[in-house]
């Protein structure tokens, strides 16, 4: 007979962050010269899928992204880094916030390009929404970020419910909430 005790299983909250660089390389510019914005949003998606998936241990679908700004152009060449976390969690779903950096190899400069907030909703395996794991911040930024996700979440859920209501009655809305007078401006000559 052995002594050995069978081992516990971790009671250590799952991994929330997931970091990725990637080199900007010719095939991503469009034609100014510039890495195409489609081209990091696809991987602003990926990212967040891993960071979210990993939390979960489940698969996760995107339901939605916003404020995706993009503070500056990323160049062909530069290192760009996705830093993203799992900020806040509801039932089913997760809020992941990604910043994103650009780095010149050359320079040794750090630029913030770009910061989004995806919602992510973990699946079973008949992509029907499960209940995640809670997130239980433990330090005072990630408490931070709980509570400004928690606020995003509500905020999305208004923003929501405020659209599908100017959808289902627009003119109705118009009437209550008239649109400022739109000036447009006058045609000039170009001097020659």
């Amino acid at each position: 007979m052995s002594d050995k005790q069978p081992e516990k299983q971790s009671e250590k909250q799952p991994e929330r962050s997931t970091t990725l660089t990637v080199l900007m390389t010719p095939d991503l510019a469009n034609f100014s010269g510039h890495v195409h914005g489609g081209a990091i949003l696809r991987l602003l998606d990926q990212v967040a899928y891993v960071c979210a998936a990993r939390y979960c241990g489940r698969y996760v679908v995107t339901a939605s992204v916003d404020q995706v700004s993009f503070r500056a152009p990323v160049h062909v060449g530069e290192l760009v880094t996705f830093k993203a976390s799992v900020n806040y969690t509801g039932k089913t779903s997760m809020e992941v916030g990604v910043r994103v950096e650009a780095e010149s190899i050359r320079t040794r400069t750090v630029r913030h390009v770009i910061t989004c907030y995806f919602t992510m909703i973990a699946v079973n395996d008949e992509g029907r929404p499960i209940p995640t794991t809670p997130l239980v911040p433990e330090t005072p930024n990630e408490r931070r970020r709980w509570a400004a996700g928690q606020l995003r979440s509500t905020l999305r859920k208004e923003i929501e419910r405020r659209s599908l209501e100017i959808k289902q009655n627009p003119e109705e809305l118009l009437v209550s909430c008239p649109l400022p007078e739109i000036k447009l401006p006058s045609k000039q000559t170009p001097k020659p």
